[in-house]
């Protein structure tokens, strides 16, 4: 199959910013104005933020036409791409790919997507990798016809659509059990139904602490002994499968072992996901929690997915961060001692049980929503690396 770089079949530019000293450059403008976190591997409606014709001007970026594929250039997104749905100019870390005849545009962005790895693997710098709009220009890609392209296209985008709409039917399932919680409990924050007001540390019998090792950088082979990262409980629902393995198995403390049933706490992370909570439905053996995460053991007033559900709820995150410590700017953390002293409202043990029952319910349809979203994920990446790999 022959092979051209995109720079041979296309253009490829690169944005700027206009001076934010100028104020006329951005009051009122009216055209659209990207920066690279809008690249994240999916299609771009619109923009957050607008510049005006003097700051177009007189600033180096340039207006990318409508079905332009855009990859990020720096930092954390780099080699991100994203699919422009209409005209808009960007920052300097987004170049723009334009369309041309020789590419369907659709299948450029999954190239790309699927070259991410490599784009990262040949990124320069050490704490702010980055890449060129030379780099972009001279990457290779393979030009079957244009009616095999628009087939590889159709095949990715139909499992793709199949993804999304599994994600918004677990988003749906997730939100019902938000609603339920209000309905059932009313606004957590406000206690606006008069529920007994108690410290956490009165509906706990104690609080487990994890510990740290240095470990592989690839996660654990069969059930050989690994310590979960924080990512397994960041998103506020368990996942195994996130964990490293430790270098050495005697290292294993088996006090700190995960089992089915427990609740585990992040007090460690970036201001806005510390204290996330997960309740462990089921969980393989031998992982164990890391220093960054808790176990929080309840008494007998307070179900445990009660307070799974209390702690990461929308309306009353704001009082679980309020006991973090740390800058805006660094990891915030949230002491047992802290913890202990955040009042929770307790409605009775038989509505909080009836709550437990409700979720258990739901989260059975979850976990076969969640079983076709992993096989239509399966799918996506084995074509991706059939027609790309």
């Amino acid at each position: 199959m022959e092979y051209k770089k995109i720079g041979e079949l296309t253009s490829v530019v690169t944005g700027g910013t206009p001076k934010t000293s100028h104020p006329e450059y951005w009051e009122n403008g009216e055209i659209p104005w990207l920066q690279s976190g809008c690249c994240q591997n999916c299609d771009v409606y619109s923009s957050e933020k607008y510049i005006t014709k003097e700051g177009y001007d007189n600033s180096s970026t340039r207006l990318m036409p409508a079905d332009t594929v855009m990859i990020a250039l720096t930092g954390a997104t780099a080699g991100k791409i994203g699919y422009l749905r209409f005209e808009a100019c960007g920052n300097q870390s987004i170049t723009g790919i334009f369309p041309c005849n020789s590419l369907n545009q659709r299948y450029l962005f999954y190239f790309l997507i699927s070259q991410r790895e490599r784009i990262l693997s040949d990124c320069i710098g050490g704490a702010q990798p980055h890449i060129s709009q030379g780099y972009v220009k001279d990457i290779k890609i393979p030009i079957p016809t244009m009616e095999e392209q628009q087939s590889i296209v159709k095949r990715l985008e139909t499992t793709r659509q199949l993804i999304d709409q599994r994600q918004n039917e677990i988003k749906l399932l997730d939100q019902l059990i938000k609603a339920r919680f209000v309905e059932m409990f009313g606004n957590p924050a406000s206690n606006n139904k008069g529920w007994d007001l108690k410290l956490i540390e009165d509906c706990l019998t104690s609080i487990d602490s994890g510990k740290s090792f240095v470990c592989d950088s690839s996660s654990r082979i069969g059930n050989k002994p690994g310590i979960l990262k924080l990512s397994a409980v960041t998103y506020g629902v368990y996942n195994p499968n996130e964990n490293k393995a430790m270098i050495n198995d005697n290292d294993f403390i088996s006090a700190a072992e995960v089992h089915d049933g427990d609740l585990l706490f992040t007090r460690k992370n970036t201001p806005e996901l510390v204290g996330m909570a997960a309740y462990v439905e089921s969980t393989p053996k031998s992982l164990m929690m890391p220093d960054l995460i808790f176990r929080l053991n309840t008494n007998k007033n307070c179900n445990k997915i009660y307070l799974w559900k209390l702690i990461n709820h929308e309306l009353y995150r704001p009082m679980i961060i309020r006991a973090a410590s740390g800058s805006a700017k660094s990891m915030s953390n949230i002491s047992k001692e802290r913890l202990g002293k955040i009042k929770i409202p307790l409605p009775p043990c038989d509505l909080q049980m009836k709550f437990a029952n409700f979720v258990t319910q739901v989260d059975k349809s979850r976990f076969v929503v969640q079983k076709a979203l992993d096989e239509a994920q399966l799918l996506f990446d084995s074509l991706m690396q059939e027609y790309f790999g």
